[in-house]
């Protein structure tokens, strides 16, 4: 349990922007920041960070909180890890009593993966540099690499010893169940369902990393030359790895590239490390799988430029096309180098040295759909129906980009390289892209391209949706909330207009509904609260709220905090004599149409109600009744309607 001082310090420590800013390319934009949303696919930002507020709001998904919540929505922890992971970034001591290996057990399932995974992370890098094996087997392949220490060191690399069971039987020795050992795969049982062994035994390991640094699975090579046995064995799909949704590296790579606001993309672990140790940060590795559409938007966070290395071996190449193609879809910006002699990125640092490799990087990168495009040229020669294909897949991969502008570019460049007719091009990509565009699961609606114009914009549809709050609730429902906004924004500013001096808005506000019923279970909690705070003379803070323990109420005070469009603070305009006032400046009619308009809301609702009451009613005594408790819901609404200067249809 961490001491209630220690967690208010983490939260008065961290800085949203800061926190988030380690996971998404945020850009300013008016008093906030925006970037992509981490939660759901987008193309066009909706995800917005308030630093003034320290809360983030996606206006596309509704994702929203505080710096916690962000910690353990991204990562998925536990209250107390997202804690510990903000302790940890900003230099906080936490005090924990040792846990047991009963305790250890408890934790929830998950959690007890991470905890597994960072044990055997930590026992194959004791193992490479504190034995004798590790060091002379282990340790000695990787300086012969041309590997650092401080690379080694860097990347968390290990070794795992020949013998069947050493990580097992460490493992059990210090308290860790079969179940998660066998969950992550460091252990693989036998068919019998008997013994077992472990998956990494003699291997060097190169540890994967989550975007904060725990470690999610492995990679082990073998130091055998028999053929008989695999090069490479990798953690199994677990609840904590998704290999589609992990690129080896980003861990180290997420500063880098934001600097350098580019990605190399490579294949191997190898060619991460050596890039590193050549000084070339900002890259990131596939890890030898086909690229999908997960790992690009990892690094569609952080960059929209994409530069892929490839080595000297074509039907590789070849074999990547399709996986390029998904980055072009994604909205980014991509290069090839192609290495020279069959040299990957590893063997030319390893030959050349840094100075060569990097002049090397920066002088043959080319735009991928040119290099696509001599490529498949090449290889089609002068058969006219090879060249025919070549011109409809260079096309088909032109269609796929979402910025019209650069369209235009590369259909243009490509009529020179494919020697033929413009119109010819765009005639083609008319028809990939409407043929695309009638499939099922396409729903947007498409139009021809003019033959003379560069082709229209296709929305693929990462417009906002609408929440079930946004397109379901009722008039009254939205007027409460217009009361938690006016309360959780500006209830503790003093209201000027009132005689009595020094009231804040607040009790001000809700003294003045005493009479109104919320039925907004989350707006009436609010309510509650400040109701509870009034009583010891005090008023609420947004934190109380915004970390709140029941998410209906966290979330609902996310969303009246979070602004989705702001001013910019250079709108104002002496020299054209334009001013726009901000809310802040005309508090007190704000919150008088709010205090009449939910009493409005409130009247009309009570009203109905009396009038199917009275078509069904049939005793006179009760008809009277009704008809009286009618009138006077009529002169209320009357009433109310002239203070907001409307007038009443009879």
């Amino acid at each position: 349990m961490i001491k209630q001082e220690v967690v208010d310090k983490i939260l008065d420590t961290a800085r949203i922007e800061e926190v988030v800013g380690d996971f998404v390319d945020l850009k300013k934009r008016g008093t906030s920041l925006i970037g992509l949303c981490p939660f759901h696919n987008e193309k066009t930002p909706s995800f917005n960070v308030s630093v003034s507020k320290g809360i983030y709001k996606c206006f596309g998904c509704g994702a929203g909180g505080d710096s916690v919540r962000f910690v353990m929505e991204h990562e998925k922890y536990a209250y107390p890890e997202a804690l510990k992971y903000l302790a940890q970034k900003y230099h906080i001591e936490v005090e924990e009593t040792e846990r047991s290996p009963e305790q250890l057990v408890a934790q929830d399932r998950r959690e007890s993966l991470f905890i597994v995974t960072n044990w055997a992370g930590k026992f194959f890098m004791e193992t490479l540099w504190d034995t004798e094996d590790g060091r002379t087997i282990g340790l000695n392949y990787f300086r012969e690499r041309g590997y650092r220490d401080d690379i080694i060191k860097k990347f968390e690399l290990g070794y795992s010893p020949e013998a069947w069971t050493a990580l097992y039987d460490r493992a059990k020795a210090e308290g860790h169940k079969d179940e998660f050992l066998e969950a992550t795969g460091l252990i693989i049982r036998k068919d019998d369902g008997g013994s077992v062994y472990d998956r990494f035994r003699g291997r060097v390991l190169f540890p994967i990393h989550n975007l904060t640094g725990r470690i999610l699975g492995f990679g082990g090579r073998t130091l055998k030359t028999d053929k008989k046995t695999p090069k490479y064995v990798n953690s199994p799909e677990s609840e904590v790895y998704h290999k589609s949704d992990v690129l080896y590296g980003l861990y180290f790579a997420k500063k880098p590239i934001l600097d350098a606001d580019n990605c190399y993309l490579v294949e191997g672990y190898a060619d991460v490390l050596s890039m590193h140790q050549a000084g070339v940060e900002n890259v990131v590795s596939s890890s030898g799988t086909s690229l999908t559409h997960g790992q690009i938007r990892l690094i569609s966070r952080y960059t929209k430029n994409v530069t892929i290395l490839y080595d000297g071996d074509e039907a590789g190449i070849k074999a990547s096309l399709r996986g390029t193609d998904m980055l072009l879809e994604e909205g980014l910006n991509v290069k090839v180098l192609l290495f020279p002699d069959g040299n990957d990125p590893d063997s030319y640092v390893q030959k050349f040295g840094s100075t060569a490799f990097k002049a090397y990087v920066a002088e043959h990168q080319q735009d991928f759909i040119f290099y696509k495009t001599h490529i498949l040229l090449r290889d089609a020669g002068n058969d006219p129906i090879k060249r025919a294909e070549v011109i409809h897949d260079v096309v088909a991969s032109i269609a796929l980009i979402p910025d019209e502008i650069k369209v235009s570019v590369f259909i243009r460049e490509c009529s020179g390289l494919l020697d033929i007719q413009e119109r010819a091009l765009i005639t083609e990509l008319n028809k990939i892209r409407l043929a695309r565009h009638r499939k099922p699961e396409r729903q947007k609606a498409s139009q021809p391209l003019s033959p003379d114009l560069p082709p229209p914009e296709f929305l693929l549809g990462d417009d906002p949706t609408p929440t079930a709050a946004e397109t379901t609730d009722t008039p009254d429902i939205l007027q409460e909330r217009e009361i938690i906004r006016i309360l959780l924004n500006y209830g503790e500013v003093v209201a000027e207009w009132e005689p009595a001096q020094g009231i804040p808005i607040a009790p001000f506000l809700i003294n003045s509904l005493d009479d109104i019923t919320f039925e907004d279970p989350a707006c009436l909690a609010i309510i509650r609260v400040y109701k509870e705070y009034m009583t010891r003379m005090e008023l609420p803070g947004e934190r109380f709220f915004v970390t709140h323990s029941d998410r209906k109420i966290a979330d609902l005070a996310i969303s009246m905090l979070a602004t989705k469009y702001t001013l910019s603070p250079n709108w104002n305009d002496e020299k054209r004599k334009i001013y726009v006032t901000h809310e802040r400046e005309r508090l007190e009619g704000l919150v008088h149409n709010a205090i009449y308009r939910i009493k409005k809301w409130k009247i009309k609702r009570e009203i109905i109600q009396t009038r199917k009451e009275l078509e069904t009613e049939s005793d006179e005594v009760a008809i009277m009744a009704l008809l009286e408790k009618y009138n006077k819901y009529k002169e209320a609404e009357k009433v109310v309607s002239e203070k907001l200067g409307t007038i009443v249809l009879k």
